[in-house]
């Protein structure tokens, strides 16, 4: 039987995290899956070198195996925090293991034989295989709400990991349910259909220019940004806080549990902006990487704002942690 290390057991000891053998086994078993699959598939990537749509062919499963692997690791943390409603959250992990399980088998797949996975309904067998990566997501969603419902009636630890656990799964729902948008068949698509429904690009074509590894439109929007940035808030949300529950061992303003429920009230309010705000450009067809006009001041806006928040929190929390003076002459 192993053991954790001693210094992993300290810091999860300090953090009150849920034991090893509370998480989700499932989705823990799909987590290293997909860490495995990761190392192959980058293997493959650097000796097999042919391309699909401008990238080479196994970026993709890369990417989602990278992707799949921190949902599901942060999920099976998720499900070993609950005390309440446990079974039913556990039947929607393993839920959520067999769909992602599902969806990259299809998508490494259709690479390996250098075809599209997604919106790929040239043949009836890639038809059938859409309409099961179509169902896996529908499937992830479905199962992630009825986790977010159960985490909503177990309170954390303390208020600050509450909110950063509830505002991550609730804003990475909404990053999920963006994917939705990309479903639907572009104008030039229905106007010369080629047996491709959907596209991530909005625009432009799929296919073009775009950013090293994660091929995000260079050219135009691109629907897989805010998908991106919203998945990941659940993962970005918790590890902050518990960054900062580390930080405050040492930093005394960081040790008050108010001030840390302020900091992630701030970053929650200030990604579900940026949600907004991504996905709003994209389906203006502005790039990520060239925002203008009111993109661009919303975004400046949104930098300024927050961290004009987070230096009043902390100015504020200093004050509350500062010895008044009569406390110091006692």
């Amino acid at each position: 039987m192993t053991t954790m290390p001693a210094t992993t057991t300290a810091v999860a000891a300090a953090l009150d995290l849920p034991a090893v053998d509370r998480w989700h086994r499932p989705l823990v078993v799909v987590a290293a899956a997909m860490g495995v699959l990761a190392l192959v598939t980058g293997v493959l990537a650097l000796v097999d070198q042919r391309e699909i749509l401008g990238q080479i062919a196994w970026l993709k499963p890369l990417k989602f195996a990278i992707s799949l692997a921190l949902y599901a690791i942060t999920m099976a943390w998720m499900l070993g925090q609950l005390r309440r409603w446990r079974r039913a959250a556990d039947i929607a992990g393993t839920v959520t293991a067999v769909a992602i399980l599902a969806e990259i088998v299809v998508i490494t797949g259709a690479a390996a034989v250098g075809t599209t996975s997604h919106f790929n309904v040239t043949t009836p067998l890639n038809g059938a295989l859409w309409g099961i990566m179509g169902a896996s997501i529908a499937t992830l969603w479905i199962a992630g709400l009825l986790v977010a419902i159960a985490l909503a009636v177990n309170p954390m630890p303390d208020r600050a990991r509450t909110l950063a656990v509830r505002a991550g799964i609730g804003i990475g729902l909404v990053g999920m349910a963006i994917a939705f948008l990309m479903t639907g068949p572009t104008q030039a698509q229905l106007a010369d259909f080629q047996g491709i429904a959907g596209a991530h690009a909005v625009g432009v074509a799929d296919g073009g220019a775009g950013l090293p590894f994660l091929g995000w439109s260079t050219e135009g929007g691109d629907l897989r940004v805010p998908h991106f940035v919203g998945m990941h808030a659940l993962q970005l949300l918790p590890l902050g806080l518990l960054g900062l529950e580390l930080a405050g061992r040492r930093i005394r303003v960081l040790g008050d549990p108010r001030v840390r429920l302020e900091l992630v009230a701030v970053a929650a309010l200030a990604m579900v902006a940026l949600l907004a705000l991504l996905t709003l450009q994209a389906l203006a067809g502005q790039p990520v990487v060239a925002p203008a006009g009111p993109f661009l001041a919303a975004g400046v806006a949104l930098v300024v704002a927050t961290l004009g928040a987070t230096t009043v929190v902390l100015v504020r929390g200093r004050a509350r942690s500062a010895p008044t003076l009569a406390t110091v002459h006692a």
